[in-house]
């Protein structure tokens, strides 16, 4: 929720300017007869980045590794969000007002519509970056949540800038941008991590069971990525409560209260910057111990079965009321531990308790979604069965009359897959 927040509040807050500038040009300049074209302009960036979001939001990305180069993508352009502002953030309002001026000198009309697309380009820009981050940012994090940080983000920009533009409310915008790119790169490494985590499983880029057990449990639980949030926006308050400290110093009377204030003041940065980061190296450490214990969870109980010949039963009367069952049976004197899957549409799939890339380290059942021991992986039981780095290996069985019959053989072709630990 607080990336979604950050994000269209950045993005919102430029879109202000843009508006704004104009607006307030044409106003100085006795040209306010061009504000409704300005209007229109911005009423159909808005339709047009509404109209993206929700075609967006109904594209389906199931595959994996389309998901890593979304979030590759979406990590890109908050880079060059961040890159774009602090390069044309001193010059933005002399750069506005020359290409209004040149719209301005034509016909009323001409000028008009001049004007309108200018700010139609200038807004659905930052709309289409905002709806490909946040997309992005709603594969990992739950969906509601983002919605609510977007509009709060967005409500929030919309008053920064009428306030800001009405004189009401004086917003040092530099320091402003410089705060919130600090917070805006720890979310693009959650994008571009969570990406290649992403294309990791789907097996796009190779990937040990070492580095999905580094990588995976942090990428999979939204909680620490919060908890670093808070953390970095913690530390840029602080930076600011201290730069506010030294405008009080160059406000002193005399020189000799200054060099005291100046000392003071050095003393108390120093104290309160090591504090802030003992604080935030504690806090930190403790969620990814929270984090990789949740992970590595014990492995859930496996019920033994004895195969008959070549062959191995699971009564249909062990998966009611239950979506995944663990058993274990042996092969060649090996106990190889499987699941089987009552899946949505009515059918049973049947797998190994190991993956192909994080081996048999297996699965434990949270609601009805398998997460990754290693990795902290979740898996859809809907898409057991399909092929992917994270997803348990599956092996062909049937039903016959009251059970789900296996032949020991498919088990054992099955092992040749798993990821050697």
């Amino acid at each position: 929720m607080f990336s979604a927040l950050i994000v269209a509040l950045r993005e919102g807050v430029e879109a202000a300017l843009v508006v704004g500038i104009v607006l307030v040009y044409l106003s100085r300049t006795n040209r306010r007869a061009l504000a409704r074209y300005v209007w229109v302009g911005l009423g159909a960036a808005v339709v047009t980045s509404f109209v993206a979001a929700v075609f967006l939001l109904r594209w389906q990305i199931s595959e994996d590794g389309f998901e890593g180069v979304l979030m590759l993508a979406a990590a890109a352009l908050v880079v060059s969000m961040i890159v774009w502002m602090n390069h044309v953030a001193r010059h933005l309002r002399k750069d506005i007002e020359q290409r209004i001026e040149r719209f301005a000198q034509k016909s009323e009309r001409l000028a008009g519509w001049g004007i309108g697309f200018f700010v139609f380009l200038m807004v659905v820009r930052e709309g289409a970056e905002l709806i490909l981050i946040l997309r992005a940012v709603d594969l990992s994090i739950s969906g509601l949540q983002v919605w609510m940080g977007t509009g709060i983000g967005i409500a929030l920009a919309v008053a920064i800038g009428i306030f800001f533009f009405q004189g009401t409310l004086k917003v040092p915008l530099g320091r402003f941008f410089a705060a919130t790119s600090t917070i805006l790169i720890v979310v693009a490494a959650q994008l571009a991590i969570t990406g290649l985590h992403e294309m990791s499983e789907a097996l796009w880029l190779p990937s040990s069971a070492r580095e999905m057990a580094i990588i995976g449990p942090i990428v999979s639980n939204e909680d620490f990525f919060f908890v670093v949030i808070l953390a970095v926006t913690a530390i840029v308050v602080l930076r600011e409560w201290l730069a506010l400290r030294r405008t009080a110093i160059q406000t002193a009377e005399n020189p000799a209260e200054k060099r005291l204030l100046r000392h003071e003041h050095r003393r108390r940065s120093i104290w309160a910057a090591a504090t802030a980061f003992l604080c935030m190296v504690v806090i930190l450490s403790f969620t990814a111990e929270f984090v990789y214990t949740r992970a590595s969870a014990a492995p859930p109980a496996a019920e033994q079965l004895t195969a008959a010949g070549n062959i191995v039963r699971v009564p249909l009367s062990d998966m009611s009321g239950n979506v995944v069952r663990f058993y274990s049976v042996d092969v060649q004197q090996a106990s190889i531990r499987f699941l089987v899957i009552r899946k949505p549409n009515g059918g049973y799939a049947t797998a190994l308790d190991a993956c192909q890339i994080c081996g048999p380290i297996g699965f434990r059942v949270q609601g009805s979604t398998l997460i990754c021991r290693n990795c902290g992986a979740p898996i859809n039981t809907a898409e057991v069965g399909l092929p992917g780095g994270c997803n348990p290996i599956a092996f062909p069985s049937r039903v016959v009359g009251s059970n789900i019959v296996i032949n020991l053989s498919a088990i054992s072709g099955a092992t040749s897959q798993i990821a050697k630990q």
